[in-house]
């Protein structure tokens, strides 16, 4: 009973500055809900929030972290019983399916490659021969969906392996990497400059997914990650994790792959570049300079790469709910969050179970919940609302990035993408992070919007860490659509900053690791204020004339313009 009267005290409080209003308004309003006049109470938002129940995310986060879904890995069974779950409960909510041929699921062609045991790696130096141990020293996959490759190939330092015109650099000048191995740091160069690399927050070019992309573009052979736990913002048991199973990647995707995409552990890069005359801090320093050019080492790599490879369709799950505005509703916003996890892994004791309570059973719930609410409300928000819980995000965001390609309208038509992804359920939030937002026309409603939930909008504490780009709605803002995610910050009603710290801690110790689980200390009540967030946000967008589109100059804008033209 403690926590109903609590979740419902927290409605009053978040929306306290909005009721009032909304209150003497409804008294003049005929009735069946006539549309409101007010941008920033339109007609059905306030009880669409207050439908929204804490409990309710709580039992669904429980139940997708629970073992019956082994961890939900995309194209395994858990994955596809976790899909089959949201679409029940968006069946229930009252949408409309919005799938392939009016089913809720649109089918995600894939290819999982597993490396298999037989792999090996050897590197020759000037002073010996060193085999590399599987997953303690480097983590191997062939992308180019090859069962057997083998090579043997010369190892170029190419620094950040970045290719940057607009911002005068270019790692790969003056050398031809064709057929050999690329060795290079996870990252970019560090900048306090806002027009140089984007200053403190990372770019694309900082993400592991760009620099095995380029590296393929360029015609080289492999190429071998440097990992640093402060630069890549994870540490390697993190890396061991994420790449221990199954990989997978679009079926469909005909952009050149590489034959060997690795990460090597810090120290055993230390040792093997020592033997060949170079120190890797010095490398690094070297890496950091505007006019760095490629070194070729005295170093040889002779690797067998065995792969299982498996063709395999996986779910996106989308639900509809149509807009109350003849016009407008040919529009549209989307919330989306991954419901993928990593799975169940083999190991030397036995199958261990990936739960992913948090990420991203909070996220997926929430999506869910958002849709019960505003399915049972009229009206709808003006634009229409897809709901999409998307698969394959912990592979590489293959789920989002075939949605984005094979959006239900135009992407010109997609006002914007709210994701929700790893939602810490610690309380009451007094802080909101959506890191992108003030890049797009959408920045003073948000602010309005945080006000009106009495939450601070706080900038990432670590942009560096490149957040933006790993996340689903990354997908959307590469095909220029404007989208973030909506987080919470560092602040907690009623927690001290010590508290918030050590259970922050605690989490992050669980990223992606079988301690990910579901705890019943967790207050989901974090999670219910975001989705009421989420939903504001939704109906406020839904209500203005214009779309949302990225402010001048931004990173997406060019995209947008060019979905624009179509």
């Amino acid at each position: 009973m403690r926590r109903i009267v609590v979740a419902a005290l927290s409605v009053i409080v978040l929306a306290s500055t909005i009721l009032p209003v909304q209150a003497a308004s409804s008294r003049r309003a005929p009735a069946r809900h006539a549309p409101s006049m007010d941008a920033r109470r339109p007609a059905g938002m306030l009880e669409a929030m207050g439908k929204v129940k804490a409990e309710r995310i709580r039992d669904d986060v429980k139940y997708l972290s629970s073992d019956a879904l082994e961890g939900r890995g995309t194209g395994a069974h858990g994955g596809d019983v976790a899909a089959e779950f949201i679409a029940q409960q968006f069946k229930a909510a009252g949408l409309e399916p919005a799938g392939d041929n009016g089913t809720w699921f649109q089918k995600v062609p894939m290819v999982g490659i597993t490396t298999e045991a037989s792999t090996a790696v050897e590197v020759t130096t000037p002073k010996q021969k060193l085999n590399l141990k599987l997953a303690d020293d480097v983590m191997v996959f062939n992308l180019d969906q090859n069962k057997s490759v083998e090579l043997d190939a010369p190892v170029v330092f190419v620094g950040y392996g970045i290719q940057a015109p607009e911002f005068g650099w270019d790692d790969y000048a003056g050398v031809d990497v064709k057929g050999k191995i690329l060795l290079m740091f996870v990252n970019e160069p560090p900048s306090d400059d806002p027009a140089f690399f984007g200053g403190k927050a990372l770019t694309y070019y900082g993400r592991w997914t760009y620099k095995y992309e380029q590296a393929a573009r360029m015609g080289a052979a492999g190429v071998i990650l440097i990992h640093r736990t402060d630069m890549a913002s994870y540490g390697w048991q993190v890396v061991r994790s994420s790449w221990g199973g199954e990989h997978s990647q679009l079926a469909e995707d005909k952009n050149p792959k590489l034959p060997m995409a690795s990460w090597i552990q810090y120290d055993k890069a230390r040792t093997i570049l020592a033997d060949a005359g170079q120190d890797v801090d010095a490398l690094l320093a070297v890496a950091q300079k505007k006019g760095f050019r490629a070194i070729p080492l005295p170093l040889r790599v002779k690797a067998h790469i065995a792969s299982q490879v498996r063709y395999f369709a996986s779910n996106n799950v989308i639900g509809k709910l149509t807009g109350s505005d003849a016009e407008l509703s040919k529009q549209a916003i989307f919330f989306t969050g991954h419901y993928d996890h990593l799975g169940m892994v083999q190991t030397a004791t036995g199958k261990v179970i990936y739960h992913g309570a948090l990420d991203n059973g909070t996220g997926t719930a929430m999506v869910m919940e958002m849709a019960r609410a505003m399915g049972a409300t009229t009206p709808h928000p003006r634009r229409s609302v897809y709901f999409a819980a998307v698969t394959a995000e912990e592979q590489g965001l293959w789920g989002s990035e075939y949605l984005a390609q094979h959006l239900p309208l135009r992407a010109a038509d997609v006002a914007l993408d709210l994701n929700f992804d790893a939602i810490a359920p610690l309380g009451i939030p007094k802080e909101v992070v959506a890191q992108g937002y003030e890049k797009t026309t959408l920045a003073k409603v948000l602010e309005e919007t945080a006000a009106d939930f009495k939450l601070k909008v706080l900038q990432p504490r670590h942009p560096e860490n490149g957040g933006y780009y790993r996340s689903d709605h990354f997908s959307f803002a590469h095909y220029g659509i404007p989208a973030f995610s909506i987080e919470a910050g560092e602040q907690f009603l009623g927690h001290p900053e010590a508290w918030v710290k050590a259970k922050s801690e605690e989490m992050e110790k669980s990223y992606h690791q079988p301690t990910d689980e579901f705890k019943d200390e967790y207050d989901y009540r974090t999670n219910s204020v975001l989705a009421r967030f989420g939903i504001a946000l939704a109906y406020r967008v839904g209500a203005q004339a214009q779309n949302v589109e990225w402010i001048p100059g931004a990173e997406f804008e060019p995209e947008r313009k060019a979905s624009m033209a179509k």
